[in-house]
């Protein structure tokens, strides 16, 4: 399975700790567990969870069916944003979240590129549609 962007988010705050407890990092410059607290990181995954268990139905599922799957996972995530005052996720994080639904469907065997030309999208435009963030 894709790896979630939660993990990585969760490796750079471990990493950080071990580097304050060493004294290896300035204290002013730490800021990966404000960038990521606890709870938006079980938010996340609960939706990243929903979109898994979504993907296990859509391996030969219509093109409809897969970018219903796709709209739950962003409506979800615009919802973490938004109930975050906007501030969730970063340009670089909303990246990784997108990169993260385009690898797992393509897991999933589902062709994102072929998906997206038979809708007249551009290959990046699959979570465009409804992400706010």
């Amino acid at each position: 399975m894709a790896e979630r962007p939660t993990s990585s988010w969760c490796e750079g705050i471990e990493e950080e700790r071990r580097e304050l407890a060493a004294g290896t990092l300035d204290p002013e410059c730490a800021c990966m567990a404000a960038l990521f607290p606890d709870a938006l990181l079980i938010a996340t995954d609960g939706v990243m969870d929903a979109f898994e268990a979504d993907l296990q139905e859509l391996r030969e599922a219509a093109d409809e069916r897969v970018f219903a799957a796709v709209e739950r996972v962003v409506s979800a995530l615009n919802a973490i944003n938004e109930e975050r005052g906007g501030s969730a996720y970063e340009t670089d994080e909303r990246e990784q979240l997108c990169d993260y639904i385009d690898q797992a469907l393509n897991e999933q065997g589902i062709d994102v590129v072929a998906l997206t030309a038979r809708h007249g999208l551009g290959r990046h435009q699959l979570t465009d549609k409804w992400r706010r963030w």
